[in-house]
């Protein structure tokens, strides 16, 4: 007979912790499963994660991820209810000042370790996800009950899911309960498919459509708090501070770009005939600041244009039927919050500032071989297609026309039809890589290389994969 004591079962958990319960137990499997059969040499943490394989590497990453929701989840409902038992109605006998803290903020930032803006987050996406219990008893669904059930099921984060609540909490006053609604449903399917920054693109373009009237007050609000600060310390260096609205910052930053851009440009291998003499190794602030500098002595004394500026412009995207009424919003290159209408039609007023107006005419801009640079009316096209670097979306001011059949080696044309925005990153790596393109009149295909994907999917990319996300949001 078996005399050894007979461990007892460990306790189930509680249900709310049961989904963390079987996440954690995923994330174990995981770990063990991307270790080597034959064992680990040495201990710890780190030896073991070294001797992953890529494949169980990226496995544990995804269990951690999910691990981490869970847990973000539960920190979320007990940050609401710390908040709740800490509210004003109980004095110092509330929750957070019982246990020595001025506010529930700070008692859940001293728990977490994380800064006060990331527990304000915490109480506010828990708040908002809540159940709410009327005085009778009655428990009624969350404020945002799409947000909530996509939480409890791990299918997006907290950050998401702030952006979302925050977004509908200031349209909630100005729309419809029904628009809400199947806003708050679609960008829920959004965030469950694409990154963060770009939900907040898809959050910014759903609040300027749920609140069309409330663009151009806020754009106001903004203006009224333009700012420009100069200060000398004690070694002399002048610290600017500077915040602008939207429409005075477009020219700003479009020039300060371009001139940036130039000098990025002038490093790259192959460009000789530019290169400067002495190595340029300024970081992007630095050359940021020197732009500046240079912008300032051409205003006060030069009398030619600076040569990077002369291909400067500031695009402004507006419906053909909100520019003639004032009325909905448009957006401008280089800027993620939309503008108004009005405010499009004062930009579009000014000679440096183009408007792309959508559905209105355009110009003829093949060339064929008769120029080997595309023109500035050629970047603008391809800039209302691409959007910026067609394959990774950078900035549009860090951005190159460039030949997809090359103008050298495949005799290719200077059309359109032939021509790609691309950082330089992704310039270099699609061409070692093998990638091919195609280009459409309103969008960019990548095919990968077989080494990639041995299937050759292809891969949409440029404005038309944003609009995609943008649409399902809207």
């Amino acid at each position: 007979m078996d005399h050894r004591p007979q461990l007892e079962p460990p306790l189930p958990l509680p249900l709310p912790l049961a989904a963390l319960e079987r996440d954690v137990a995923a994330l174990c499997e995981a770990w063990a499963g991307s270790l080597p059969a034959m064992g680990v040499v040495g201990g710890g943490a780190q030896v073991e994660v070294e001797q992953m394989s890529d494949r169980g590497l990226v496995r544990v990453t995804d269990a951690l991820a999910m691990v981490r929701r869970d847990v973000d989840v539960m920190l979320a409902r007990v940050a609401a209810e710390v908040t709740k038992r800490s509210g004003r109605e109980f004095g110092d006998a509330g929750l957070a000042k019982a246990q020595g803290f001025h506010n529930p903020v700070r008692l859940i930032a001293a728990s977490t370790g994380a800064s006060r803006s990331d527990a304000a987050k915490l109480i506010a996406v828990g708040t908002a996800t809540a159940q709410r219990q009327m005085f009778t008893g009655e428990r009624l669904p969350p404020r945002h009950p799409h947000v909530a059930a996509a939480l409890d099921a791990a299918r997006i984060g907290i950050e998401a899911a702030s952006a979302i609540t925050s977004m509908l909490d200031r349209a909630s006053t100005r729309a419809e309960a029904g628009s809400i609604d199947l806003v708050e449903a679609a960008l829920v399917d959004l965030a469950a498919t694409v990154p963060l920054e770009t939900l907040v693109r898809g959050v910014r373009e759903a609040e300027a459509r749920l609140d069309p009237d409330g663009v151009e007050p806020r754009e106001e609000l903004l203006r009224m708090e333009r700012s420009l600060t100069m200060r000398e310390d004690g070694r002399g260096m002048v610290n600017l501070h500077a915040r602008l609205d939207p429409e005075s910052a477009a020219p700003v930053k479009a020039a300060i770009e371009a001139l940036v851009s130039d000098v990025l440009r002038r490093r790259e291998p192959g460009e000789s005939d530019a290169h400067p003499v002495v190595d340029d190794h300024r970081s992007i602030p630095q050359i940021q600041a020197d732009a500046l500098a240079a912008l300032a002595r051409h205003a006060l004394g030069c009398t030619q244009t600076l040569t990077p500026l002369v291909k400067t412009t500031v695009v402004v995207r507006v419906d053909l039927d909100a520019l003639v009424s004032g009325l909905g919003h448009a957006q401008f290159d280089g800027h993620d919050h939309p503008i108004s209408a009005g405010t499009a039609r004062r930009m579009a007023a000014d000679a440096e500032l183009i408007p792309a107006v959508l559905g209105g005419d355009s110009l003829p801009l093949d060339l064929g071989r008769a120029a080997r640079l595309f023109t500035r009316a050629q970047r603008l096209a391809l800039g209302e297609r691409d959007g910026g670097c067609a394959s990774c979306g950078q900035n549009i001011a860090y951005v190159e026309a460039h030949h997809i059949d090359w103008w050298h080696r495949d005799t290719g044309a200077t059309d359109l039809s032939n021509g790609v925005l691309l950082c330089s990153f992704c310039h270099h790596m699609i061409h070692r890589e093998g990638w091919q393109i195609r280009p459409g009149p309103s969008e960019v295909w990548f095919i990968p290389p077989p080494h990639v994907d041995p299937a050759q999917v292809p891969r949409l990319g440029g404005r038309a994969r944003s609009e995609l996300h943008r649409r399902q949001a809207a």
